[in-house]
């Protein structure tokens, strides 16, 4: 369960009786317009009947018995809040606090929390609780069906169902790509209560008559927003028109965005809003410096920083699939150990990588955006930007991996002056300006130059100074690719600005 990140926020309200804690007020499968339509945001609280409360960390304090827990007040029963109590959590997040109830009351969701939020646990908890109140899985049946962007996120949640479903008679299963669906044919003929899948993986095997997808009661969608950016909008479609009606939804995504509120009007009915932190806001413990650096000289001052400060454990975001192989590699060539992480590596090779940085063996981890969703360390102390990302609201994305469970964490982004428009975007979205602090020998000698072309060779830039979808594989320039020593932009234009 992700670190609760302590923000004072108020429970949902509950306008009918139909939606207290206790009571089961819909059967699965039943739609949320089966019952009597109401306003349900978390704004429209009503603080005398739900009044807001800081909850403290769920690694904070001493755990108490499942029968004192305040998960037991969400209305969980003996089973998971043993699982809860085991895995060492004593108080629920703000969005657990919000989530939990209305998932068991049977309404459909619409959440906005990022990473950090403890979100998994928010739909995974209520989930169980109610799939344990119905018949198990069939052969080649799905109960509950929770879709993920990327195969490290599909198997993060995937040990989050099994953690939390330890004492419960169900049956949980997670597919994905790049490995061989053989044996994933077979579990799944079987039948499976809680299945945790990719996209596209899900479509081949269901393709291949490995299970039946019309009779799923609960389908949660994890991280919506980054599916939308990965171009698998089509696939999901497909995906409920596999579906039946009557059914239980829940969307999660780390903004309500335009795509995302389009996508939620025909895919939820009459959802409860909730939202955990304010809408792109990094969270207040942590530390943001900016060192502005040559973009050719973005590698070096990485190396420098790592080795002169004596860091241990480091996620360094790359633009590109290419650079981050080229750090990775700059890194170890200078006595750091060090792997990427990408669209282009097997499984298995980021499944060492990941477990090799979370045992400490490796001290940085060079991923890009869409590989790094799924990478959830606990007590993660550096951020590294080592290029800033395309779309303004990565940023508060990536950030977000450090400073948790009360922990200070410290983010740091290398900013060439082609990337002007980018740290202006990210700026303008956080509402203030990032401190920059030059570092010694690391001085930047451009001051002045072209904006970044971000357009894989189509020679726009994105809209609104980093607004843009360009891809982690594209071909933009980034700090590991083809910029030249001069710092010129990959897109051309006038002649940099030096300092002199």
């Amino acid at each position: 369960m992700d670190a609760d990140p302590g923000v004072p926020i108020s429970t949902p309200s509950t306008p009918s009786s139909s939606r207290t804690r206790t009571t089961r007020s819909r059967p699965l499968g039943a739609r949320a317009s089966d019952a009597p339509p109401s306003p349900r945001t978390a704004s429209d609280s009503d603080p005398a009947a739900a009044p807001a409360a800081v909850f403290a960390s769920a690694t904070a304090t001493s755990v108490g018995t499942p029968a004192t827990s305040p998960f037991a007040a969400l209305g969980l029963t003996q089973p998971l809040l043993k699982a809860v109590a085991a895995c060492g959590y004593s108080r629920p997040s703000p969005i657990q606090e919000q989530c939990i109830p209305a998932v068991l009351a049977g309404w459909d969701v619409l959440a906005a929390a990022q990473t950090g939020t403890g979100k998994t646990a928010g739909f995974t908890l209520p989930l169980l609780e109610r799939l344990l109140h119905g018949a198990h899985a069939r052969s080649g049946v799905v109960r509950a069906l929770v879709l993920t962007p990327t195969r490290e996120l599909a198997a993060q949640v995937n040990d989050s169902v099994r953690a939390y479903s330890r004492f419960l008679d169900l049956r949980s299963d997670v597919v994905f790509g790049g490995v061989s669906p053989n044996p994933q044919i077979d579990r799944l003929r079987r039948g499976t209560d809680v299945l945790v899948a990719t996209p596209g993986r899900l479509l081949d095997l269901h393709q291949q008559g490995a299970m039946k997808l019309d009779r799923v009661e609960i389908l949660v969608l994890d991280e919506a927003d980054r599916m939308l950016d990965m171009g698998f909008l089509r696939d999901i479609r497909r995906i409920l028109a596999l579906l039946p009606q009557r059914r239980q939804t829940l969307l999660f995504s780390a903004t309500f965005s335009a795509d995302i509120r389009h996508l939620a009007t025909g895919l939820l009915h009459q959802p409860v809003q909730l939202q955990a932190t304010p809408e792109n806001q990094a969270a207040p413990s942590v530390e943001a410096i900016l060192h502005p650096c040559d973009m050719a000289r973005k590698p070096a001052l990485l190396s420098h920083l790592i080795r002169s400060n004596d860091w241990q454990q480091v996620l360094v975001f790359s633009r590109t699939k290419h650079g981050a192989n080229r750090v990775a590699e700059q890194l170890c060539h200078d006595g750091v150990q060090a792997a990427a992480i990408h669209g282009n590596k097997s499984q298995g090779a980021r499944t060492r990588a990941l477990s090799g940085f979370k045992s400490g063996e490796l001290r940085v981890l060079v991923a890009t955006d869409i590989a790094a969703r799924g990478i959830d360390i606990q007590q993660l102390p550096h951020v590294v930007n080592l290029d800033l990302p395309n779309q303004a609201e990565d940023y508060v994305h990536r950030i977000g991996r450090t400073g948790r469970a009360g922990c200070v964490g410290q983010a740091v982004s290398l900013v060439a002056a082609e990337e002007h428009e980018l740290l202006r975007a990210i700026e303008r979205l956080l509402g203030e300006r990032l401190p920059r602090r030059e570092v010694p020998g690391f001085e930047p000698t451009v001051l002045s130059a072209p904006p970044l072309d971000l357009s894989g060779g189509r020679g726009r830039t994105p809209r609104g100074g980093g607004g843009g979808r360009a891809s982690s594989g594209g071909r933009a320039a980034s700090s590991g690719g083809r910029a030249s020593s001069s710092g010129r932009a990959a897109g051309g234009g006038p002649a940099p600005t030096r300092r002199r």
